[in-house]
């Protein structure tokens, strides 16, 4: 059980596989667990590495509001515990916008993917994400970020989902501070300035994130492309895990091939 200190706040990762890393952000009060799929399809041709936000599971929860630059110092001093001098990020909603603000600073980072976040910060429906840890709420809540469709087709990974987010999410108070970070978020400002390679996936039926907030972001960044993931809601991730993994290990070849 690797950890990393950051000013004094320990951060918990794993890390499995070789070579170049790709590094996961979870969404704002998810734990690592929402990476379980993506993980498994990347181990091998590479590192994963997924990380616990301060706040979140195993990481220690320092009182809130949290800074956007502490939580991008935290996915550096990440990287530095990997030495990684190249890595791909993969970065959910809260986790997008952590990593796309690191890669304006950072030069360790060669490729971005971002799911299901928004250009700008006002996009967010932060009640959505922000719950009781009863099983009740976490229940509904989980139910809230998925498709009917997916609901109905697979009952028992959501009953999955709800138990490992009763282990392993965030509570209320430090949601709210890792949403707080973002509040001044506006890629639309500076995108123009990025230069790293970035897919943007977002759900078409996404109620967290509108669809509309992704198309404007892929379009504010001059190498962002938006590919969206029909009839998923805000965890695409989660429920249409095949058709993200392909797009992920497609577009992380393709960088690949380019260099």
């Amino acid at each position: 059980m690797p950890t990393v200190s950051n000013d004094g706040v320990s951060l918990h990762y794993e890390v499995d596989g070789a070579g170049t890393p790709v590094v996961f952000v979870n969404e704002a009060g998810f734990g690592g667990w929402s990476w379980g799929w993506q993980h498994r399809a990347v181990t091998g041709p590479y590192r994963s590495v997924v990380w616990d936000l301060r706040g979140t599971g195993r990481s220690d929860a320092p009182d809130g509001p949290y800074e956007l630059e502490t939580l991008v110092d935290d996915l550096e001093a990440i990287l530095q515990a990997l030495d990684a001098r190249n890595a791909h990020v993969v970065g959910a909603g809260l986790g997008g916008v952590v990593a796309l603000q690191a890669a304006r600073d950072s030069t360790r980072i060669e490729t971005l993917t971002v799911i299901g976040t928004p250009a700008r910060a006002e996009a967010v429906d932060r009640d959505a994400l922000v719950v009781d840890r009863d099983r009740t709420a976490l229940r509904a809540s989980t139910e809230s970020l998925l498709s009917s469709s997916f609901r109905a087709e697979q009952p028992d990974v959501v009953d999955g989902i709800v138990e490992w987010r009763e282990d392993g999410d965030a509570d209320p108070a430090s949601t709210r501070a890792q949403l707080d970070a973002a509040s001044g978020f506006d890629a639309t400002a500076w995108g123009y300035e990025l230069t790293t390679p970035t897919l943007v996936l977002h759900g078409s039926d996404d109620l967290v994130v509108p669809h509309d907030a992704g198309r404007r972001l892929a379009e504010s960044l001059p190498r962002g492309e938006l590919r969206s993931i029909d009839g998923s809601d805000h965890l695409p991730q989660i429920e249409r895990s095949r058709a993200v993994n392909d797009h992920l290990l497609g577009f992380l070849a393709d960088q690949t091939d380019d260099e």
